[in-house]
């Protein structure tokens, strides 16, 4: 089998306006399916056509029909949930560490959005900006997946917990890293008793490791690395994952 794995935040509207509705599930066409529409469909999401218009680059009838069908699965690479807010018919400014410059263009879907609503969080911060714990969305970006995608066979490739600095020198007792996984994967769990075709689920990372930008300080293994010998130091998540701890 030959699949591709996509990074997928789930979408949720910052207000219970129309606009604001319209805008979360435009982020969910302009950052996800703007990939796999293509490869399951043979051509870009309606929504992005709707918005970009003749801006939008099209597909010969050719490359359409090479493109459909072209996937036997669909890789899920998800971590949390953010705010969606419209930028067409109000002015957005991008002023926390968590929305991403250009929200009012369009190739961010006219959109801005955010882990943060009147100063208030959607989850739990980890070590990463963009990151917030929030369990629900698990199912709820599997769900979207199989309605939009006729319930194709899906992995989670990638979920994990990015321990905050602060929390590095107690990384023994990573409790909120198996909280993490444990609420995560309840969520994945009721999903899949409703019929959503997920096969595999995969932990972001077994070691802690190079992450990007962030380098070495971003901390998602469930096996801390000693920066001197280079050991690899269990975790009290590893014990977890491997059934040795049923309760931190």
């Amino acid at each position: 089998m030959i699949g591709i794995t996509v990074h997928a935040f789930m979408y949720v509207p910052l207000t219970d306006n129309t606009e604001d509705k319209e805008a979360a599930n435009r982020a969910l066409a302009f950052n996800f399916a703007w990939i796999l529409d293509p490869l399951v469909f043979g051509d870009y999401p309606q929504e992005m056509k709707r918005y970009l218009g003749s801006q939008l680059p099209k597909f010969s009838s050719e490359e359409m029909l090479l493109l459909r069908d072209s996937i036997d699965f669909i890789g899920v690479n998800h971590y949390g949930t953010l705010y969606a807010k419209d930028c067409i018919h109000s002015s957005c400014l991008c002023n926390d560490s968590t929305c991403s410059k250009g929200s009012d263009r369009a190739i961010r879907g006219f959109l801005y959005s955010t882990g943060f609503r009147d100063g208030v969080s959607i989850g739990e911060p980890t070590g990463m900006d963009r990151f917030f714990v929030v369990p629900r969305g698990m199912e709820d970006i599997i769900n979207y997946i199989k309605g939009r995608y006729h319930n194709k066979l899906m992995f989670v490739t990638e979920n994990g917990y990015s321990s905050p600095v602060s929390e590095d020198d107690d990384y023994p007792q990573d409790v909120k890293r198996i909280n993490y996984h444990k609420s995560y994967l309840a969520y994945l769990a009721q999903a899949i008793r409703n019929g959503a075709n997920v096969r595999g689920y995969f932990i972001w990372s077994l070691m802690d490791n190079f992450e990007w930008t962030s380098g070495y300080k971003t901390k998602f293994g469930l096996y801390h690395i000693d920066p001197q010998t280079l050991n690899r130091i269990p975790k009290l998540s590893a014990s977890w994952a491997k059934g040795e701890t049923q309760k931190p």
